[in-house]
């Protein structure tokens, strides 16, 4: 990543595109290595971070490092199918934090106890209501193969998670579809009707028929 750190000093830098693209692929290779990124340590207790956008889900396995720092261990995401985008936003954070345990469930299953955080504070107490749709009794048969609790983290605090779940490139663009919908409406300038028409008046043996 040293060139992207060159890149702040006091200097002019010409940002060509080759020049940026160098910086953002220091970046990304930066986030994928030591030391932000880092091996398991089946000693050391882990935990969840996750999150929920309109659009997609995102989640992190992290440890604490010996200095106390937080340490990924394994990023994902994935972009919301369309029936999930209709959920309620309480479903789409359990839906986030059931995909982390699925993803990271060789780590955490049969584990010491862990902790998942989220930013949505109602989850904390979701999974022990006594009023749950078919959905969650689904899901809280799932959960109840793990041993963790759900600790809530501010938003401007779970920016791993919320990250991932607002990547760009998962967005749905509403532009693209509804410039499909005007197509699917618009109409053509002349009418098939009146073309057939004008086709009999000039076809002989049609135009015979026509005047009998």
């Amino acid at each position: 990543m040293a060139y992207a750190f060159q890149c702040q000093g006091t200097e002019a830098v010409p940002w060509t595109r080759y020049v940026l693209m160098q910086a953002f692929d220091a970046v990304k290779q930066g986030l994928t290595e030591a030391p932000i990124l880092a091996v398991a340590d089946q000693d050391r207790p882990f935990h969840v971070v996750c999150d929920a956008s309109d659009f997609a889900i995102g989640c992190a396995l992290m440890q604490h490092d010996h200095e106390g720092r937080d340490r990924v261990v394994y990023y994902q995401s994935r972009q919301l199918k369309p029936a999930e985008r209709n959920y309620p936003v309480h479903d789409k954070e359990l839906l986030a934090m059931k995909y982390a345990l699925a993803k990271f469930r060789v780590y955490l299953l049969g584990s010491r106890p862990f902790v998942v955080y989220t930013d949505h504070a109602s989850l904390r107490t979701a999974i022990k209501s006594p009023h749950i749709s078919q959905r969650m009794a689904r899901w809280l048969s799932f959960f109840a193969e793990y041993n963790f609790q759900v600790e809530y983290k501010p938003g401007r605090l779970n920016v791993v998670a919320d990250a991932l779940s607002r990547r760009p490139d998962y967005a749905v663009h509403k532009a693209d579809a509804n410039a499909i919908g005007v197509a699917r409406t618009s109409t053509p300038s002349s009418s098939l009707l009146d073309d057939v028409r004008s086709a009999y008046t000039k076809d002989a043996d049609a135009k015979q028929l026509l005047d009998y």
